[in-house]
């Protein structure tokens, strides 16, 4: 259920438009015939009544955060089967109301971001002007070799170890022609050496 879920998902997400989200929903391949040609939801002729389910999915919500700023949340295909990024039109729709608009590409800067860029922003023709990548001590630990079970505990030499591999992610992130800050992610159990 999951991946055909995620398709109609990643479809809402990244439609432009009802005549776009028809076109990719009839476009949708169910499998092939015995003559091994292409099967799909338009052969089916069932894309009208998809879409007209969707109908009410398209619209962005509008919500207030804990911290009472304003946030879109709309969609949200999984990256590891889909492109793992909110809608095109709820990104858009924020840009038009803000002087800047923070989203999330899902699954960390490696796949996550790649697709945030391949995907979302090539389909979208939207240009980042700076990307943020999150951080935690924990996560750099677990990164440099420290086991699961020990990453809360002072490691300095896991730490060090996975600023190796941030130091990569920051590379990557670069090469789509980023200017990148690093934020740090604190929990009360960081020691202040590993914050340093």
């Amino acid at each position: 259920d999951i991946t055909a879920a995620s398709e109609l998902m990643a479809i809402l997400c990244l439609a432009e438009d009802e005549e776009d989200r028809r076109r990719r929903i009839e476009n949708i391949l169910l499998g092939y015939t015995r003559e091994d040609k292409p099967f799909t939801v338009k052969d089916l002729g069932v894309a009208g009544a998809i879409t007209v389910l969707m109908k009410d999915a398209i619209h962005p919500n509008l919500v207030q955060t804990t911290e009472n700023t304003a946030a879109f949340v709309h969609g949200g295909p999984f990256a590891n089967i889909a492109h793992g990024c909110n809608s095109v039109s709820a990104t858009k729709m924020a840009m038009s109301y803000g002087e800047y608009v923070i989203t999330e590409a899902g699954f960390g800067a490696d796949l996550g971001a790649e697709k945030f860029f391949n995907i979302k922003c090539r389909k979208s023709g939207l240009q980042p002007k700076l990307t943020v990548i999150v951080v935690t001590a924990q996560g750099l630990k677990m990164h440099g070799g420290t086991p699961e079970t020990d990453i809360r505990q002072p490691d300095m030499e896991g730490l060090k170890k996975g600023l190796e591999n941030l130091s990569k992610h920051l590379e990557n992130l670069a090469s789509f022609g980023q200017t990148v800050v690093v934020a740090f992610n604190k929990y009360a159990f960081d020691t202040q050496d590993e914050i340093d």
